[in-house]
């Protein structure tokens, strides 16, 4: 059920009200009783997502992505590092192309 914002044209009080979507709108002013309230269009209809079991990394703070930033570029530093294991890597595997040269030398 969603929850609504309601308007007083006579006393401007503003208030929520939560109601069925059947429901038809108040009328009555709950402040000054009088029958000049109206329902705002378009403020009180859309889903909201509160308490736990939702996505953490939905809402984020600032300082949250900062840190993720810097994380990110302390990784890129670290794949250029990486590429270079991996061109150890490919050492590795010249090594073991080796064995198989020296294996048709020995035949």
């Amino acid at each position: 059920m969603p929850t609504y914002d309601y308007e007083c044209d006579a006393c401007q009080h503003k208030f929520e009200l939560y109601q069925s979507i059947s429901a038809e709108p108040e009328k009555t002013c709950p402040a000054c009783k009088k029958k000049k309230l109206r329902r705002l269009i378009g403020t009180g209809g859309a889903v909201m997502f509160k308490g736990s079991g939702f996505y953490q990394t939905d809402y984020r703070s600032d300082s949250y992505k900062k840190s993720a930033a810097s994380d990110s570029k302390s990784s890129s530093s670290d794949s250029s590092g990486a590429s270079s294991s991996s061109g150890s890597g490919s050492a590795k595997s010249d090594s073991g192309t080796k064995p198989s040269s020296a294996k048709t030398s020995d035949s």
